[in-house]
C-alpha cells in the first residue's frame, strides 16, 4: 500500500504546485498593450480601474485641451479618454480571470451516507476528486494562456486603430474647418459681385442676363457654404465622440491648416514583409492556430477518457471494523470511442490553417492597396501646391495689374479671385486626402480590430467534464 498512496502524493504535490502558479499579475495583463502603444505610435495608456487612474486621465485630458490639437495630440487624448477602449481593456481582466481559473484545482467531493440494516448500523464516507481533469490541467492552462494572449492583441489592436481612426478624424475636422473658410471668402466675393450687378441694373449699365448670371453665382456660393459648414460639423463631432468629450471641454481648439506636404514620399519597398512580421491580426491567426494545433494533441490524448475519478473511501459499522480504501470510476469506451471529438478537433485545426493563410493574403493585398493610394494622394497633393496654386496665383497677380490699368473690370477680378479661392479648396482636399491616406497606410501596416477568438469547442476536451 505504500507505493499507491506515495504515487498519489506525488500527484497531488504536482497539481498543487501548478495551482500556486495560477494567480493574478499585478497589471491584469495590460503591460503588453502598454508596450504596442510605446513601440508603435509612442503614446501613453492609461486603465482607469482606480479613482487615483481616472483622476491622472481627467488632468492629462484638461492639459491637452488648453491649447489646439494637434494630430499627435488628439491621438493620445483619445487613447485616454475614449470610453470604448477603456471598457476594451477589460476583456483583458475577463480572459485573465478565466486563464487563472484553467489553473485552478478542481473540488473535492465528499460523501457521507448512514445505512441501517437491523440493529447494524453502517456510517460510510468517501473524498473523491476528479483524475482526468488533473491530468489535464497543464494543457488546458497552456490552451487558456493561448486565448489570454490573443485577447491581447485583440486590444492592442483596438488601440492602433482607435489611433488611425483619431487622426483620420483630426485631419478631416481641419480640413472641413479650412474649406469653411474659403467657402466663406468664394461666398463673399460671390455677393459683392451680386450686388454690384444689382445696383448696375438698376441704373441701366447692365443686362439682365448678366446680372442673374451673377445672382445664380452668389445662390450657387452659399449652398456651397452651408454644404461646407454641415460637412465641417459632422466631422468635428465624430472627432469630439473618438476623444470622449462632451459638455464643455467639446469646444476644443484645432489649428486653423493642416500640415505641411512632406518633401518625399516614404518609400517603402519592403512593405508587404513588413505588413506580415508586425501586423496584429496575423499574429494572432497565427496563435489560434498554434492553440488549436495544441488542442488536437489534448483531444487525442484525452479520447477515450470521459470520467476518470480517484476516490478514498472510509466505511464504518457498529458491527464490523472500519474499512479503508480507494476506488477508480473510469467510464468504459463501449459506444463513443472519441472518434467525433478528434475529427471535429483536426477539422477546426485546418479550419484556422485556412484562416491564417487568407489573412497573410488580405494582409499582402491591403498594404499594397494602401501604399498605392498613399504615393497616388503624394503626387496628387505636390502637383497642386507645386503646379495649379503658384499658376492661380500668377493669374490672379497679372489680372490685378490690368484691372489697375483699367484694361479689365471689377467683374472679371471677382471672377479670377473666386476661381482662385476654387484652386486653393481643391489644394486643401488633395493635402487632406494624402494625410489620409498615410494614416490608412499605417493602419493597414498594424491590421485590423476585432479579431475572431479561437474556437471555443476545440478548447474542452472530453477531460474538462465533471460528470461521475
Amino acid at each position: 500500500m505504500a507505493r499507491p498512496r506515495s504515487r498519489l502524493s506525488s500527484a497531488l504535490i504536482a497539481a498543487l504546485l501548478l495551482a500556486g502558479c495560477a494567480s493574478f499579475s499585478p497589471d491584469g495583463g495590460f503591460d503588453a498593450v502598454e508596450q504596442t502603444a510605446k513601440e508603435r505610435l509612442d503614446k501613453q495608456l492609461v486603465w482607469a480601474r482606480s479613482p487615483d487612474q481616472q483622476a491622472h486621465i481627467d488632468a492629462r485630458v484638461a492639459e491637452l485641451l488648453k491649447q489646439p490639437l494637434s494630430a499627435d495630440d488628439a491621438v493620445q487624448l483619445a487613447l485616454l479618454n475614449n470610453k470604448g477602449l477603456q471598457a476594451q481593456y477589460f476583456e483583458l481582466g475577463i480572459g485573465e480571470a478565466e486563464l487563472v481559473q484553467s489553473g485552478r484545482l478542481p473540488n473535492p467531493g465528499f460523501t457521507f451516507a448512514r445505512l441501517t440494516r437491523g440493529s447494524e448500523v453502517e456510517l460510510e464516507r468517501s473524498f473523491h476528486v476528479n483524475l482526468a481533469r488533473l491530468i489535464a490541467l497543464p494543457a488546458m492552462q497552456r490552451a487558456e494562456a493561448q486565448r489570454f494572449a490573443h485577447t491581447q492583441s485583440a486590444v492592442a489592436s483596438s488601440v492602433l486603430t482607435l489611433a488611425a481612426d483619431t487622426r483620420k478624424a483630426w485631419v478631416l475636422a481641419v480640413a472641413a474647418e479650412q474649406s469653411v473658410r474659403y467657402s466663406t471668402q468664394v461666398m463673399q466675393a460671390a455677393e459683392a459681385g451680386a450686388e454690384l450687378a444689382r445696383r448696375m441694373e438698376a441704373v441701366g449699365n447692365f443686362s439682365k442676363l448678366q446680372s442673374a448670371r451673377e445672382q445664380a453665382f452668389y445662390a450657387d456660393a452659399a449652398l456651397g457654404l452651408a454644404r461646407a459648414q454641415q460637412q465641417q460639423r459632422a466631422a468635428r463631432e465624430r472627432l469630439t465622440r473618438l476623444l470622449g468629450l462632451w459638455g464643455d471641454a467639446a469646444a476644443f481648439q484645432l489649428p486653423e491648416r493642416l500640415p505641411d506636404l512632406p518633401p518625399a514620399p516614404n518609400e517603402q519597398p519592403d512593405i508587404e514583409q513588413r505588413a506580415i512580421a508586425q501586423r496584429l491580426d496575423v499574429q494572432a491567426a497565427r496563435i489560434a492556430s498554434e492553440q488549436t494545433a495544441r488542442t488536437l494533441n489534448l483531444t487525442k490524448t484525452t479520447r477515450f477518457i470521459n470520467v476518470l475519478d480517484l476516490g478514498l473511501q472510509r466505511n464504518g459499522s457498529n458491527e464490523a471494523p472500519t474499512q479503508r480504501g480507494w476506488e477508480v470510476t473510469l467510464e468504459l469506451p463501449l459506444f463513443d470511442w472519441g472518434t467525433a471529438r478528434t475529427a471535429r478537433a483536426e477539422s477546426v485545426y485546418m479550419q484556422s490553417l485556412q484562416r491564417a493563410a487568407d489573412t497573410a493574403i488580405s494582409a499582402r493585398s491591403e498594404v499594397r492597396e494602401a501604399y498605392g493610394q498613399y504615393r497616388s494622394a503624394w503626387d496628387i497633393a505636390r502637383h497642386h501646391r507645386d503646379e495649379i496654386v503658384p499658376l492661380r496665383q500668377r493669374i490672379a497677380e497679372e489680372n490685378m495689374l490690368r484691372y489697375n490699368g483699367m484694361l479689365i473690370g471689377v467683374f472679371e477680378l471677382l471672377a479670377d479671385a473666386r476661381t482662385q479661392i476654387a484652386g486653393v479648396n481643391a489644394a486643401i482636399d488633395a493635402l487632406r486626402d494624402f494625410w489620409i491616406a498615410q494614416a490608412d497606410l499605417e493602419s493597414a501596416l498594424l491590421g485590423k480590430p476585432g479579431l475572431s477568438a479561437p474556437a471555443a469547442g476545440a478548447s474542452m476536451p472530453a477531460a474538462e467534464s465533471g460528470g461521475h
